[in-house]
């Protein structure tokens, strides 16, 4: 049987053409390395290189075959990363697409935990992570607040909504910042759980509260949007603008939630992780 040993070794002499280096490289002997080749060769029933005064060289089928050896190496490679990330503890974790980057630093400082603990990620806006962590398909979900009474929440955090998003033909897309007042008689898009308190205009209540696909909507000219820098600094699109909002106490609060008869290990690494996410970068 052809072992991955003598696989790694072709592989390596084929890359140095030279017995010593590849075998420095490998922390073997010279003769350790002749002999896998020797035993590799004699397996696959053809010579894989010629020695002569002038170094080493493949032969014809040592270079038909190198392709092979580097795709099985690849493949050993492959199966021994994945064993090792099935192996770790892994926590599922849903979160609203406006906390992409806090999600992905969630996620680096779980995996640089000792022992590291994996974190699969699912994108989903409120009422689909409710859903998902009642039924214990997420062990956590960040949700904005107010979450469910019969979720457990804790490492609150707030995102400032300090701009309001206007179709490109506005007649407010050209100013260089509003105030509440200014909304008046304008129709505003509030996305689910958003009662944006102290703002005039009339409200149309959208499902959900996914914010980048209510843009569609502002661009079609159905209201205007308030919302968050996290996302401005995200989207470009030619048919909506961005103007600021001095709305200095309009804000979303999130939290991490979790149902309080499923708490592991896991999950309270998981909340360390976010406390620790929301204060450094």
């Amino acid at each position: 049987m052809v072992m991955l040993k003598e696989i790694q070794c072709f592989a390596r002499v084929a890359a140095r053409l030279s017995f010593s280096t590849a075998a420095a490289d490998q922390g073997m002997s010279q003769p350790a390395m002749s002999q896998a080749i020797t035993r590799l060769e004699r397996a696959a029933g053809v010579r894989l290189f010629e020695r002569s005064a002038r170094g080493v060289r493949l032969t014809a089928e040592g270079l038909a075959l190198l392709p092979y050896a580097e795709q099985v190496l690849e493949s050993a490679a492959a199966f021994t990363a994945e064993a090792a990330r099935l192996a770790r503890p892994t926590i599922h974790l849903a979160y609203p697409p406006l906390i992409g980057a806090l999600a992905a630093r969630i996620v680096r400082r779980m995996a640089s935990r000792s022992p590291a603990i994996g974190v699969e990620l699912r994108m989903a806006g409120r009422a689909a992570a409710s859903a998902a962590l009642e039924s214990g398909e997420v062990s956590a979900a960040i949700l904005a607040i107010p979450a469910p009474v019969r979720f457990v929440t804790a490492a609150r955090f707030h995102v400032t909504v300090d701009h309001v998003a206007v179709p490109a033909g506005h007649v407010l897309a050209s100013r260089s910042a509003l105030v509440p007042a200014d909304l008046a008689g304008h129709a505003l898009l509030t996305p689910e759980g958003r009662p944006w308190a102290g703002l005039p205009g009339h409200r149309r209540l959208l499902p959900g509260d996914d914010f980048a696909a209510a843009l569609d909507l502002v661009a079609a000219g159905a209201g205007l949007l308030p919302i968050p820098q996290l996302l401005v600094r995200t989207v470009r699109r030619d048919d909506v603008r961005f103007v600021p909002l001095e709305a200095p106490d309009l804000r979303i609060t999130y939290a991490l939630a979790w149902s309080k008869e499923r708490v592991t290990g896991e999950l309270l690494a998981l909340v360390q992780a976010v406390q620790d996410a929301l204060w450094t970068r």
